[in-house]
C-alpha cells in the first residue's frame, strides 16, 4: 500500500453562520483519506460502531479507499463530534464529544498495512502513535498530527512520538504551545531539534509554512469568496500533502514544496461546502486547474534592484 492513515472515523454535527448539518461523515482519517485518494492508494485504520452504515462506507469505496482495516464493533456507537463556528471560522466551539467506540481504539494493522511506503498518524493518543510507529519500521516517511489537549496533558508522550517520525503537521498555536515559545521560527527550530526532518505549520486562512533544517517555505491560503465549513480542513491539507508525496518516486524538498501547494488546494475545496460534500465530488481537472492558478498567483520574476546614481536632494525639485 502506498499510504496508510491511522485516525478517527466519526459523525460530525456542525453549525456555522451559513447553515447546519447533522450526522455528517467526519473524522481525521476520513478527511485525510478522501483528499489523499486523488493522488495515490490509501488504506484507513480506524474503528466504527454498528450505526456506521453502507452509505457511509460507500463514500470511501467510491474513491477506492481500502477500509479493510477499519474495525466494526456492532454493539457500539461511532465517535460523534458536535461543534459550532461563529463568523470567525478559524475557531471551533466544541458543544459535545462522544468518543464511544473510539475511547477504546487500539489500532490493528494488517500485514499489507505494515508494508506501507508512507504513513500518517492522525490525531490520536500519542502513546498509540508511538505503538503504531513501531509496527511500520520500513516506512519511507512517517508524519503525525496532534492537538492542544495532548500537548497540555501528556507533553512527554507527544515529544516521544515526534522523535519517531519524519514530519510533524500541526497548526501555529500548537507549535507555539508544544515548544513553549511564542516566536514561531524559534518554536520550529526547537521542535526540529527533537528529530523530525520537517515541520509543516498550518495557519488557516493565512496559509501554511514548512520548516526544515536548511530551508523555510511559506505559502498563502487560496483566496475564496465562499467558506461554509472549515471542519476537517487541516486533515484535508495533510491528505493532499501526503498523497502527493506518495505519488512521487523521489521525496525531496522540491516535492515537499509542491505537496504544500496541493495540500492547500485540497483544503480550499474542503471548506467550500459542509463536511465531505465538496471533496467527494471533486475531479482531477478541478484540482490541477486550481494548482495552476495558485502557481500563477504566487509567481514573480527575479529583478535585482539597483539604486540609480544621482545627487541627493534632486527628488522633488521643480
Amino acid at each position: 500500500m502506498s499510504l496508510l492513515v491511522v485516525g478517527s472515523v466519526a459523525f460530525d454535527a456542525v453549525e456555522t453562520p451559513f447553515g447546519k448539518r447533522e450526522k455528517m461523515l467526519g473524522g481525521s482519517a476520513t478527511h485525510f483519506s478522501l483528499s489523499a485518494s486523488f493522488f495515490t492508494d490509501v488504506c484507513v485504520v480506524g474503528v466504527v460502531g454498528g450505526d456506521f452504515g453502507r452509505d457511509e462506507l460507500g463514500v470511501f469505496e467510491e474513491r477506492g479507499i481500502d477500509v479493510s482495516d477499519v474495525e466494526r464493533i456492532e454493539d457500539g456507537k461511532t465517535f460523534v463530534w458536535r461543534g459550532r463556528y461563529d463568523f470567525d471560522l478559524n475557531t471551533a466551539h466544541t458543544l459535545d464529544t462522544q468518543l464511544n467506540v473510539f475511547a477504546e481504539f487500539k489500532p490493528k494493522l494488517s500485514e499489507g498495512s505494515r508494508r506501507s511506503r508512507l504513513v500518517f498518524l492522525g490525531n490520536i493518543q500519542p502513546d498509540l502513535q508511538t505503538e503504531v510507529r513501531g509496527q511500520i519500521a520500513g516506512a519511507e516517511l512517517v508524519a503525525l498530527d496532534t492537538m492542544n489537549y495532548w500537548i497540555q496533558t501528556v507533553p512527554d508522550a507527544v515529544k516521544a512520538a515526534i522523535r519517531g517520525v519524519n514530519v510533524v503537521i500541526i497548526n501555529d498555536a500548537e507549535a507555539r504551545q508544544l515548544a513553549d515559545e511564542p516566536n514561531l521560527i524559534k518554536a520550529a527550530r526547537k521542535i526540529l531539534s527533537w528529530g523530525p526532518s520537517a515541520l509543516v505549520v498550518k495557519r488557516g486562512e493565512y496559509g501554511a509554512a514548512m520548516f526544515t533544517g536548511e530551508a523555510y517555505f511559506a505559502i498563502p491560503a487560496y483566496p475564496l469568496e465562499s467558506v461554509f465549513d472549515p471542519t476537517g480542513a487541516g486533515d484535508t491539507f495533510a491528505g493532499g500533502f501526503m498523497g502527493y508525496l506518495a505519488s512521487q518516486p523521489v521525496i525531496d524538498e522540491a516535492a515537499m514544496r509542491r505537496a504544500m501547494i496541493f495540500g492547500s488546494v485540497m483544503a480550499s475545496f474542503n471548506v467550500e461546502e459542509f463536511g465531505t460534500e465538496r471533496v467527494s465530488r471533486l475531479t482531477h481537472d478541478e484540482i490541477n486547474e486550481r494548482f495552476r492558478t495558485f502557481k500563477r498567483m504566487t509567481h514573480f520574476e527575479e529583478i535585482p534592484f539597483e539604486r540609480t546614481p544621482g545627487k541627493r536632494g534632486e527628488m522633488g525639485k521643480g
